[in-house]
């Protein structure tokens, strides 16, 4: 399938570059995928939108402020490092800008001259493997100066608000490891989750910590060339079996975001049963998929020929999908992370 039916047209203006605020007064967009009808709503109004009954997963994962700014030692040019994972010591894998820059053996000055960092190899995908040295274990280095891993078509991403912090992050955060939130959850307020709970619909975790490959736009032309990264992903016990509660009873399983779909997908067996399991997940789903765990989707608006453009339209169907897009660009929706808000039921 060609990568280029995986575009839409989307004014620069449409992309959201503050949050809303409250959270949960951002828009949403109510889709069913059977009829390809929607309507306009308000996310606030999603517990009358939902059933009792109804199962919620989120993904709890927490985003840690993942990126540096830094500068070679030999020259002072200036350098930026989104830290990904570590690896063992004070050595992590990072992405690096500018890369040619950062070959193997460069010396750089990070953390406002606080530390230092060797790049000690490049990885196949060119992702860097740095060392740091360090005043405090890296974890600590970011704390203190490490920002918010804003994307790169937030126009601040180099200079994050201090309220970035806390805004590009779910309430329910609670396991730190992600570089990119799941925006999904940006939209819920305590408030909100407790109207949900009230309304009787169930409210469960699981856990994928969201790497950059999950946003990374297709660059082959045929979809299907595409692989994905492996993310860290645990589904616990309780919620597993409250899945598959729920789906044994004839009720909804509703995924807060594309990250939990992937999870909760990579954990269904050929039997539909989601497994408690904890693993590197690198499920790619496209258009022919057939989806085993789900029946309603709660998601942002994504970029063109994004791996999540896909999941949704193998979810809701390519026309359908596309079609809902036209509607938000033309009704004027905020789209992308700090974006308005779809529900596909």
């Amino acid at each position: 399938m060609d990568a280029s039916l995986f575009e839409y047209h989307l004014p620069a203006d449409l992309i959201a570059q503050e949050p809303a605020e409250p959270r949960d007064a951002s828009r949403l967009l109510v889709l069913d995928r059977a009829r390809g009808t929607w309507e306009d709503r308000v996310f606030t109004d999603l517990p009358s939108l939902l059933t009792p009954g109804d199962c919620l997963v989120v993904n709890e994962s927490k985003v840690f402020p993942a990126r540096l700014q830094g500068a070679l030692e030999m020259d002072g040019r200036p350098v930026e490092l989104l830290l990904i994972r570590a690896l063992d010591g004070n050595r992590w894998e990072a992405l690096v800008k500018p890369g040619r820059r950062c070959r193997g053996g460069a010396r750089l000055l990070v953390a406002a001259g606080a530390a230092r960092a060797t790049v000690v190899a490049q990885a196949e995908a060119g992702e860097r493997i740095i060392d740091f040295e360090a005043p405090w274990p890296v974890p600590e280095l970011l704390e203190r100066y490490g920002q918010p891993p804003l994307p790169p078509y937030i126009a601040r991403h180099h200079a994050p608000k201090p309220e970035d912090r806390d805004r590009y992050q779910t309430v329910y955060a609670s396991h730190e490891g992600s570089v990119a939130a799941p925006t999904a959850g940006l939209h819920f307020t305590v408030g909100l989750i407790e109207r949900l709970r009230e309304r009787g619909v169930e409210f469960h975790a699981l856990t994928l910590h969201v790497g950059p490959g999950t946003f990374r736009p297709l660059k082959v032309a045929d979809v299907e060339a595409h692989r994905m990264d492996c993310e860290e992903v645990e589904i616990p016990e309780a919620t597993a079996e409250a899945v598959n509660r729920a789906k044994a009873e004839g009720r909804r399983v509703i995924a807060v975001g594309t990250t939990t779909t992937r999870a909760l997908e990579w954990a269904a067996g050929p039997s539909s049963r989601v497994r408690a399991a904890r693993g590197a997940a690198n499920l790619y789903i496209q258009p022919g998929y057939s989806f085993k765990a789900i029946d309603g989707l709660i998601t942002n608006f994504h970029l063109p020929r994004s791996t999540l453009l896909l999941l949704v339209s193998a979810f809701c169907g390519r026309e359908v999908i596309l079609a809902a897009y036209r509607h938000a660009v033309a009704a004027r929706y905020r789209f992308y992370s700090y974006g308005d808000a779809m529900l596909i039921v």
